[in-house]
């Protein structure tokens, strides 16, 4: 029939050699780029896989990076659990120096001041407490003779409270081995003894709570007198209960002696010029 006729041509042509010659070489062509992109696939894959693992391994062994708490973020933490008293919480330990302009050594001289207070001084907390304010007050009295300042401090729990101690027993110890030391002028200096100089006084305190400001002195004139005038204050809060211990240092001690620029700089370099 003409459908059987005109389908027999293309059976034919399905059928030919050369028709199936040329459906090989596509075929092969076709499974060629086919498998060389699923090499290339399964290379990208395997790769990338490995990288992965490798950086993952190598965080794995890397050692962990030790961050040491500062003494700041410590005691932030002990404080959390620390009873507050009327000053706050713990124990403080500081110290505040002053350099001040003596152009005399007569009684309303820092140094005559100093000299009839520690005469006057009890041994009692009040007493203690009453000489500490009446220093700063004294100190606040001079503030135009000023030339240099400078205070630090450390902070205690109550559970180490006798590391306070030992600590203000360190730097009461260490200013008093200053004022040891003679200053007394020789012949061949300007300088005469009994007339002018500079005076250093330090105050070493051990005092109850954290409120006390102490760090500023020596940054500029006003900080100091807010450094000092904190001072002023709380070492009479509960009548002077909150002061455990007190230490007066002046330099110099005797008339005799003068104190220049360069003995400051040599014997007190943790003083800023104000």
């Amino acid at each position: 029939s003409s459908l059987q006729a005109a389908s027999c041509p293309f059976q034919h042509c399905l059928q030919s050699p050369v028709v199936d010659n040329i459906f090989h070489k596509v075929y092969c062509r076709v499974d060629c780029s086919v498998g060389n992109m699923i090499n290339s696939v399964t290379l990208t894959v395997f790769l990338s896989c490995q990288v992965f693992l490798t950086t993952a391994f190598s965080r794995l062994i890397q050692p962990a990076s030790f961050h040491r708490p500062t003494k700041t973020s410590l005691n932030l933490f002990d404080k959390v659990f620390e009873e507050s008293g009327p000053l706050g919480k713990g124990v403080t330990v500081g110290k505040i120096q002053v350099a001040l302009a003596c152009s005399d050594r007569g009684p309303d001289s820092i140094v005559g001041i100093l000299e009839r207070k520690a005469d006057s001084a009890g041994d009692t907390q009040y007493q203690l407490a009453r000489l500490c304010n009446d220093v700063c007050l004294s100190l606040l009295r001079k503030s135009s003779d000023w030339t240099a300042a400078a205070s630090e401090s450390d902070w205690f729990s109550w559970n180490d409270a006798g590391k306070a101690e030992s600590l203000h027993n360190t730097w009461a110890n260490r200013e008093a081995a200053k004022y040891e030391k003679e200053y007394v002028p020789g012949t061949d200096q300007e300088e005469k003894g009994g007339g002018p100089t500079l005076v250093v006084v330090s105050l070493v305190v051990e005092i109850q709570g954290d409120n006390t400001e102490f760090d500023g002195a020596g940054y500029s004139l006003t900080k100091t007198k807010e450094v000092i005038s904190s001072l002023a204050g709380d070492c009479l809060v509960e009548g002077g209960e909150c002061v455990n211990a007190v230490e007066v240092f002046w330099c110099p001690g005797e008339k005799s002696e003068v104190l220049t620029s360069r003995d400051v700089i040599l014997d007190f370099p943790e003083l800023i010029d104000l």
